[in-house]
Order: structure tokens, then C-alpha cells, then sequence
């Protein structure tokens, strides 16, 4: 498999690995959801200044209303945060020198 194509088989086993803990498999509860997120994203939690963090997160996600998070509401933050993380990169890039 290609790097891209290796990237996307990580990101559908990782949802898989914790939506699975309550037995579901298909959605993320609130608990599974943080456990994701603290464990996969401990450097984005870091930097955080809201305690809330997390359960902002849930709610910006779950955008049918059902308390849970599926795989295509978890690419959101997914691609959020890689959209955000680019950014920072060009600029770091940028303030290089390089483009």
C-alpha cells in the first residue's frame, strides 16, 4: 500500500479500536470518545486552555444530535485539526525561508 493509502487504513482502524470498547463498534459514546482523543492527540490536549475541551469537541461533532460520534463525524475533527496543523506548517515553512 502507498503512504496515503497506509494513513487511511490507520485512521479507520483507530476509530474501530475504541468504538468497539463498548461493544457498538460503528460510534464513539462520550467515554470512548475522550479515550480516543487522550491517548491519539495527548500534544493537541496539551496545548489546549479550555478544561472543556474535549466535551466541546463532542458537540461540535455530533452534528445528527445522537450523543455519539460517527466515523464520518470523526473525520471532522480529523481534517480540522490537519487543516490547522498544515497552516502552522507553511507558516513554519515560511518563516524559514523556503517559500
Amino acid at each position: 500500500m502507498t503512504e496515503l493509502e497506509n494513513c487511511m487504513e490507520s485512521l479507520i482502524t483507530i476509530f474501530h479500536r475504541y468504538a468497539d470498547e463498548d461493544g457498538d463498534g460503528k460510534t464513539l459514546s462520550k467515554k470512548e470518545l475522550s479515550k480516543l482523543i487522550e491517548t491519539e492527540l495527548p500534544a493537541f490536549l496539551k496545548c489546549q486552555k479550555n478544561p472543556k475541551v474535549v466535551d466541546d469537541i463532542r458537540k461540535d461533532l455530533d452534528q445528527n444530535g445522537d450523543s455519539k460520534v460517527d466515523f464520518e463525524e470523526f473525520l471532522s475533527l480529523v481534517v480540522g485539526l490537519s487543516i490547522a496543523c498544515e497552516k502552522c506548517f507553511v507558516l513554519h515553512e515560511q518563516k524559514k525561508g523556503k517559500k
